[in-house]
């Protein structure tokens, strides 16, 4: 006990662990929770892009959704590397799970994970064609930039060191995302189009920030594997998006 409350109030203090050897039970249960989050994102992102590659309108779309369906499912594999080293089972990945499953449009989850899955609930949407595929991925890659410039700084250095180096891949998925939106949005009926699906993406995408009045932040906050509010996150998001979109006229 001794030695555990010594490593909460290093950690409480901005400490870094670099082994699974030196890291405590509760903070080793909170680390898998986040990490198997991630993945479990990745891969249902990747899996869910895929089915969008056909619908690209041209050959440097279907290249920009191909890049992103690969990266992202090699984001996942070097996160689930980290999880291995803990002695996690990574061969349940490796067997068929069903990452592109999605429910009905109309179904409505909230941010609630679903058993054996812990994807965030916006991946648990289906995709309408491409238009749809690129406002999601646009709203989506915001979401991310936010959230990996929050996981970059996680306590466990090794994890915090695969965050920074996936967080510009991630960027330009969003860069690419945006660079079809523009071309979308040139069009009365693409316009249209895109403004339908940001209506519908918008507050999904937005509850995977989590609750502003998370209880479980001060506890992660101790721990080193948060450090900025739900809410903060979700205002830099809005405001990221909001600017945009203002630059599309959308």
């Amino acid at each position: 006990m001794t030695d555990e409350m010594s490593i909460d109030d290093y950690l409480a203090h901005g400490g870094k662990l670099t082994s699974p050897g030196n890291v405590p039970a509760r903070y080793r249960g909170e680390l898998m929770r986040l990490m198997a989050s991630f993945v479990d994102s990745e891969l249902a992102a990747s899996a869910g892009f895929a089915d969008t590659i056909n619908d690209a309108p041209g050959i440097r779309s279907r290249i920009a959704a191909a890049r992103i369906t690969l990266e992202k499912a090699d984001h996942a594999q070097r996160v689930l590397a980290i999880m291995g080293d803990f002695g996690v089972d990574t061969e349940r990945y490796e067997d068929v799970h069903p990452w592109a499953a999605r429910l009905p449009r109309d179904a409505d989850i909230g941010a609630t994970r679903q058993e054996g899955d812990m994807r965030l609930s916006v991946f648990h949407y289906p995709l309408q064609g491409w238009v749809d595929a690129v406002v999601m991925n646009v709203l989506q890659g915001l979401a991310a930039k936010v959230q990996l410039a929050e996981l970059g700084q996680v306590s466990y250095q090794p994890l915090a060191e695969v965050f920074r180096a996936i967080a510009p891949v991630e960027a330009r998925h969003s860069e690419l995302g945006i660079e079809g939106l523009a071309q979308i949005a040139g069009t009365e009926e693409g316009r249209a189009r895109a403004e339908a699906s940001l209506a519908y993406w918008r507050p999904r995408v937005a509850t995977g920030f989590g609750s502003e009045a998370s209880s479980r932040f001060e506890r992660l906050k101790r721990l080193g594997l948060r450090h900025r509010p739900n809410a903060d996150l979700k205002a830099e998001w809005e405001a990221a998006v909001a600017a945009t979109l203002a630059d599309l006229s959308l």
